[in-house]
């Protein structure tokens, strides 16, 4: 299959008081179906970033903000397929004894996703749906019409039951409220964010940010599902898959700095 080369990639600038320790889950997967090709961090001032991986398989890095102004840096560039990811409508719903071990987890509430508490709205709304692809597809197709796309609109404490009250959101509480309705329907449901250029559609005017979207387990596989952006698309670029956003948090740090400014950028290149 012919491939695309994408560059990818973020910088933050952050102002600390004291020494601070950081984690930061920024660079892309290098796992089928992309390849990662090159990468580099560049920081000021010099700092040592040691690498390791975390209970989901995700990449991190490990390092310490000194007091003052640093500036990280992060690029790489990646080959993606050049293809609209896959879909299946026949793809089948199992049972929960039918579920392999390591999927069940994510069918339990988590610190952002509540089935238990929209579990009676789910039932009511997709319940009596045909089970399968389809029913997962109609809770997108619910989710990206019922919420509004609003920056500011939700924050760190903010859960699927209340963005699902108040109707706005960012790309994590559409999937944050997706999984949610899932998940109470006994439908393995984890929480995906990473990189996603605008291959083969039309631009986005807003700046580009990280993207969040979702995995379903249908038949024997996970499927991808976006009820924010509600299509396939080219490009996808994962950089981390838990629970919901407190596993996968791009940037943790163990004190308060400052962020100054952040950056995303995720484009076609040659």
């Amino acid at each position: 299959m012919r491939s695309r080369r994408v560059a990818v990639g973020c910088e933050f600038v952050y102002v600390a008081v004291v020494d601070t320790p950081a984690v930061l889950q920024v660079e892309p997967r290098n796992a089928e179906p992309v390849t990662l090709a090159s990468r580099s961090w560049t920081k000021e001032p010099g700092l040592r970033i040691r690498s390791y991986t975390d209970i989901y398989g995700n990449p991190c890095a490990r390092l310490v903000l000194p007091a003052g102004r640093s500036t990280l840096r992060y690029d790489a560039s990646v080959l993606v397929p050049d293809a609209t990811e896959a879909a299946d409508e026949e793809a089948p719903e199992l049972t929960p004894e039918e579920l392999p071990d390591d999927v069940l987890i994510y069918t339990l509430p988590s610190r952002y996703c509540l089935p238990d508490m929209l579990g009676d709205e789910s039932w009511s709304r997709f319940g009596a749906m045909p089970t399968g692809y389809s029913r997962v597809q109609a809770i997108c197709d619910y989710v990206n019409n019922h919420l509004t796309f609003q920056y500011g609109s939700s924050g760190p404490q903010s859960t699927a039951v209340d963005v699902n009250a108040s109707g706005f959101g960012v790309c994590r509480d559409f999937t944050h409220l997706a999984i949610s309705f899932c998940r109470a329907l006994n439908i393995p449901a984890r929480y995906v964010f990473g990189y996603l250029p605008d291959m083969d559609v039309p631009p986005d005017p807003a700046p580009m940010d990280f993207a969040a979207w979702m995995e379903v387990w249908l038949g024997d596989r996970w499927w991808t599902f976006d009820p924010r952006n509600n299509r396939r698309r080219k490009g996808r670029i994962l950089i981390g898959r838990g629970r919901d956003a407190s596993d996968v948090a791009m940037v943790t740090t163990f004190g308060a700095p400052l962020l100054e400014s952040m950056t995303v950028f995720a484009e076609e290149s040659t």
